[in-house]
């Protein structure tokens, strides 16, 4: 367990298992991971809900947008987790905690599945990984999930991983493809107390999209 007065997780050799998924750190020097990084961001569908402070375009683009992120592991304030197939390396998709407070032992979760890798369960078995270790080695007590209102996939996503809902949000988010204007949110969230969700992994279609509001 992570001791609360660190600072940083960028010496952490982070190699989470589980539900046939590994969750490691972002390369942000590895060609595959920003070519990666960059057609999840880019998407349609992604930024149908999310609206990035970067919004990547190119390589270079997204080598920045993935370069912050992995910042976040060097000044502890998240962590930005590649998901991959447990078995062949494939990269499928993103889920990071981020925001992280040390003081109060909360943090922010979101995610995102490749076009490709979508309906076969992905975000929401990245997500309880995800989850059990933010609580167990980052002490958390309490994770929130965000996501548009409408975004029901997400709303399943969050439900079935415990996140219970606990209300919208107004004007949370920025709106699509705006930074100069806002929309709501639901607001989802999940306790260290709260009871665990079933721990069998699902393969429910999921849409695998990020809930979190994008940055």
């Amino acid at each position: 367990m992570a001791d609360i007065r660190e600072q940083s997780f960028a010496r952490s050799a982070l190699d989470l298992r589980g539900h046939g998924l590994r969750l490691r750190l972002w390369g942000r020097h590895s060609e595959d991971d920003v070519r990666s990084w960059l057609r999840g961001r880019s998407d349609p569908e992604f930024r149908r809900w999310n609206t990035p402070l970067i919004m990547e375009r190119d390589l270079a683009d997204a080598r920045e947008s993935l370069t912050s992120h992995v910042a976040e592991a060097t000044d502890g304030t998240g962590m930005p987790l590649c998901v991959t197939d447990e078995k062949t390396g494939v990269i499928l998709g993103h889920v990071g905690v981020h925001v992280i407070s040390r003081t109060m032992r909360c943090g922010r979760i979101g995610y995102w599945v490749l076009p490709e890798a979508r309906g076969h369960g992905v975000a929401t078995r990245a997500l309880k990984l995800a989850t059990r270790w933010a609580f167990e080695e980052l002490a958390l007590h309490r994770i929130e999930l965000g996501h548009a209102l409408g975004h029901e996939a997400s709303c399943r996503v969050a439900e079935r991983c415990g996140y219970r809902y606990e209300g919208t949000q107004r004007g949370a988010m920025w709106e699509e493809a705006r930074h100069d204007a806002f929309r709501d949110c639901h607001l989802h969230a999940r306790l260290t107390t709260d009871p665990d969700p079933d721990e069998a992994p699902t393969r429910q279609p999921d849409a695998g999209l990020n809930p979190a509001s994008g940055r």
